[in-house]
């Protein structure tokens, strides 16, 4: 699909990767909706896109989630594409990890935005696409994360079985596998202490690969090994 001239809503816009998907499509020449859990970066993020529709949700609300698609669609006159940067971690061995707290990451990582994906899936007519931001965790699940790492495994394959229903209909499923950034992320995690990380990938990089996924109709951004990403389009 293209770009520039799209109607896309970015949910998870308050966060880096998200607020950073919303700038990126903007720039691109997209209209854009963004959605988001914290009600003072939200509108901060809506004024610095030129105040564009902006509406606060909560993951733990489903129904709420499944509703932002049809809001942005009568907000922007229409609706392309839908992109979802929402997510929390959480780390320690997986007997440690109380069972509140693996439930919140079922929640937030994989049942909040299959929800707002749902949502959008019915008003989405191709070429269109809808976007869902897991990680590198779904290839390589890391000791310490295990139920993170369930949680993102969870969407990837709840993607991968839509994206074989979508594609008569010209509906990419872009399933992002990031590689770890240097958002913040780790240090907010809802419990446990992060190990040593890696060295962040560069995050203008990742964002420009998710948005050339959706527009390139692709299957998946990986990490490239090289501080990058690729995509990669056809069957997954």
């Amino acid at each position: 699909m293209e770009i520039d001239g799209s109607r896309i809503l970015v949910a998870g816009a308050t966060g880096v990767i998200g607020g950073a998907l919303a700038g990126a499509c903007a720039a691109r020449g997209a209209s854009v909706a963004v959605a988001g859990r914290d009600a003072e970066r939200l509108a901060e993020r809506a004024r610095t896109l030129g105040d564009c529709p902006a509406r606060r949700f909560e993951a733990y609300d489903l129904d709420a989630c499944a509703a932002l698609a049809g809001w942005a669609q009568r907000e922007l006159g229409g609706l392309d594409a839908v992109l979802t940067a929402v997510g929390v971690v959480a780390f320690g061995p997986a007997e440690e990890v109380p069972e509140a707290v693996a439930e919140h990451l079922c929640a937030v990582n994989a049942l909040a935005p299959m929800a707002v994906l749902r949502g959008a899936l019915p008003l989405l007519t191709g070429p269109g696409a809808v976007a869902a931001v897991t990680g590198v965790v779904v290839d390589r699940p890391q000791p310490g994360m295990a139920a993170y790492c369930a949680s993102k495994s969870a969407l990837s394959a709840w993607l991968t079985a839509v994206r074989g229903e979508q594609r008569r209909r010209r509906v990419a499923v872009v399933d992002a596998r990031l590689p770890h950034l240097d958002t913040g992320f780790a240090g907010r995690a809802v419990a446990g202490t992060p190990p040593p990380m890696p060295r962040p990938a560069d995050l203008d990089a990742a964002v420009r690969g998710i948005v050339d996924a959706v527009a390139e109709g692709a299957a998946l951004v990986l990490p490239d090994g090289s501080g990058g990403v690729t995509v990669e389009a056809g069957k997954h």
